[in-house]
């Protein structure tokens, strides 16, 4: 049996963003083999390697936002104000295959990076633009994070609460991640067009857009006239099986029954209460939403005498569809996850290897590449640059003019 082959071997990319969107889009397409070539200010770099140090995140030995945005790719500084290192970037985009940026309109207009000034040196070339609230508009300039362009701007920051509670924050990178999703997905489709054409094209992909497609069942509601959303009470919801409800060792289960007439015959022998068959509250869909909060308060108690494991077992063994509400500190042994490859193992910036969370999507027979780690800041400078025909006064002449760090 031959060995697996890494599908993206051979394909140049050009990581020229900051964060997360962008860059998280480069990184799944390096797990897949492309060599992505990140672009840093020297200095500083990314301001991503050192948000790990800020409150309220958690401290820890490593960077562990870097460790996972930044692997397998090769950092290269260059201060593209000076006209010397953007020559070196029009140098690389020359062969290059995709470049992937994040930055505002009016900056890639100053740095001579639009697609419109790239465009013209590699015609084959794919340019994907991540932006937060698009390209054009009133807004097009606005700084644009995923808690606020994605959470925030979608609705789904006032949506996703209790009734009456205050709008709840967003996780570090929660929308930014499957964003990137979504810019992978058109620059692949740029990439298949290519091979059709023989011509680049340029992609763009917003957080806002992104967010409003992951609200997007109530969204397409207000589309097709509903007046109003709100949030839902855990006591006063219309399907008390579609709930969660606390255990006795203090965890939570989600209970996802949407299905009613499907899943309720075998519910109450799960939950030791048989009688509840009979209930005629409870007897048909109509009634259990009718008498909602009654059955909430029913399976408040119920809940509330066994542990989170007692009823995981339970559950299962009658086909009751549900979630255990898990802690984070809990994924990194989850059985389930491990059996399935979410997290690998590659080699850490600090010597050593380090486990770390895989991209979300797996080929048969296509290899992964968890080789490289995260790199330090400008590390492949001189390597880069010398592919590329500078010889060593080269490079230390623009060394010098702070053209590269």
């Amino acid at each position: 049996m031959s060995e697996p082959t890494s599908i993206l071997a051979g394909l140049k990319v050009l990581d020229v963003g900051t964060f997360i969107f962008g860059p998280a889009a480069t990184t799944v397409l390096a797990d897949f083999g492309a060599d992505v070539i990140k672009i840093e200010s020297p200095g500083i770099g990314d301001p991503y390697r050192y948000l790990y140090l800020m409150p309220p995140f958690p401290a820890c030995d490593d960077n562990y936002g870097w460790v996972l945005t930044g692997r397998n790719k090769r950092s290269v500084t260059l201060n593209l104000k000076d006209a010397a290192a953007r020559e070196v970037l029009y140098k690389l985009v020359a062969d290059a295959d995709v470049l992937v940026t994040n930055y505002h309109p009016s900056v890639l207009v100053a740095l001579g990076m639009t697609y419109d000034d790239i465009a013209p040196r590699n015609p084959r070339l794919v340019y994907a633009h991540a932006t937060g609230y698009g390209e054009k508009g009133p807004e097009a300039e606005k700084p644009g994070y995923d808690a606020t362009a994605w959470w925030a701007r979608s609705g789904l920051m006032d949506l996703v609460r209790e009734a009456g509670a205050e709008p709840a924050l967003s996780m570090p990178g929660m929308g930014d991640h499957p964003a990137a999703m979504a810019l992978l997905s058109g620059i692949l489709l740029a990439l298949i067009q290519r091979e059709r054409t023989g011509k680049g094209t340029k992609v763009s992909s917003s957080l806002m857009a992104n967010g409003v497609w992951s609200n997007a069942f109530l969204a397409q509601a207000v589309l097709c006239g509903v007046k109003e959303t709100r949030q839902i009470s855990r006591t006063s919801t219309p399907n008390a099986l579609a709930n969660r409800y606390r255990t006795r060792d203090g965890r939570w289960i989600f209970l996802a029954m949407i299905q009613e007439n499907k899943d309720w015959p075998r519910f109450p022998a799960a939950i030791g209460r048989p009688e509840l068959l009979m209930d005629p509250r409870f007897a048909t869909a109509e009634a259990r939403h009718a008498n909602s909060a009654e059955l909430v308060r029913v399976l408040d108690e119920v809940f509330a005498s066994r542990d989170l494991a007692e009823w995981r077992s339970a559950l299962d063994a009658h086909q009751i569809t549900f979630g255990n509400v898990a802690k984070v500190s809990e994924i990194a042994e989850d059985a389930q996850m491990l059996a399935n490859g979410v997290f690998t193992v590659g080699p850490s910036p600090r010597g050593g290897t380090l486990r770390t969370i895989d991209s979300p999507v797996w080929l048969d027979g296509v290899a992964k590449a968890h080789t490289r780690p995260a790199p330090g800041l400008g590390e492949h400078t001189d390597e880069v640059l010398a592919a590329l025909g500078y010889d060593a006064e080269s490079i230390r002449s623009l060394r010098e003019r702070k053209a590269i760090g």
